[in-house]
């Protein structure tokens, strides 16, 4: 089945952890076009400010307070979105935490923490939203990293995460679209690093105060691609130079791209 999306100014997108970062930058990008929002994170304060924000430009958006690691709590999300706008066209599971340290010295507990929010936000988010893409049609997009195929030191835990978030991602893209024929859009999106506060909210084990590794990328970019696959069937979507390199290193030349890795432990500090 060819699969047909519409332009983002008639769309209602929902994305989560909305309250900075990538989800913010996509946020303003997809208001920019004329797009309906559905704004979810863990901080109501925030997205109320980013809303009024909005809103004073005359755009079309909710919040929705919600843990995505909790289904129960993603469902509300779908509830909220139906109840205002009566339907879904683009969902995006953005929102992420990551843990700088070693991995044998990061308690379980937070690795625990971290899977529930990387990998089980997503699947919550993913499994909470096609029922509804499946009837209507849209895109499903999913934000990985490149270390979904790469890693890097110090964020194992992280990197283990995004691994999961692919392996879910192609799976679920298998069975929607060539088992079952649905009309829905699965994307995976590969940035490299970028430019946000992701150091100042995650867990860091280390002795000194964590950083991003580099070059970076700004997240407007991310967002361009996240809102160029709602509108255009995309699988996978590798965003910044640094991305496609690494990812094709790590499959072709799997020894030169540990050692290049191991380059980052100092980077992230």
């Amino acid at each position: 089945m060819a699969i047909s999306l519409k332009p983002i100014q008639e769309q209602v997108i929902v994305i989560t952890g909305a309250s900075s970062g990538i989800g913010l930058a996509t946020a303003r990008a997809a208001a920019k076009r004329g797009a309906k929002l559905v704004l979810a994170a863990r901080s109501g304060r925030t997205l109320t400010e980013i809303v009024d924000k909005l809103s004073g430009s005359g755009v079309e958006a909710i919040t929705v307070v919600a843990d995505v690691g909790d289904r129960t709590q993603v469902d509300a999300i779908v509830s909220a979105a139906l109840e205002r706008f009566h339907r879904i066209d683009t969902w995006v599971n953005n929102a992420g935490v990551s843990i700088y340290g070693r991995l044998d010295e990061v308690s379980d507990a937070d690795s625990r923490r971290l899977f529930e929010t990387n990998f089980w936000g997503i699947v919550n988010g993913s499994l909470a939203a096609l029922p509804h893409l499946k009837t209507t049609g849209g895109a499903l997009i999913n934000v990985g990293s490149e270390v979904s195929e790469a890693v890097i030191p110090l964020q194992g835990m992280y990197a283990a995460s995004k691994h999961a978030v692919k392996g879910f991602t192609d799976a679920l893209r298998l069975e929607l679209q060539h088992l079952d024929d649905a009309p829905v859009s699965i994307t995976l999106i590969q940035p490299t690093a970028v430019n946000t506060p992701y150091p100042e909210h995650a867990r860091n084990y280390m002795d000194r105060e964590a950083a991003l590794p580099t070059p970076q990328i700004d997240p407007d970019q991310v967002a361009e691609a996240i809102l160029d696959a709602a509108s255009t069937p995309r699988r996978d979507v590798k965003v910044g130079a640094m991305a496609t390199l690494n990812t094709l290193v790590s499959k072709v030349a799997p020894r030169l791209g540990d050692r290049m890795a191991a380059k980052q432990a100092g980077r992230q500090q």
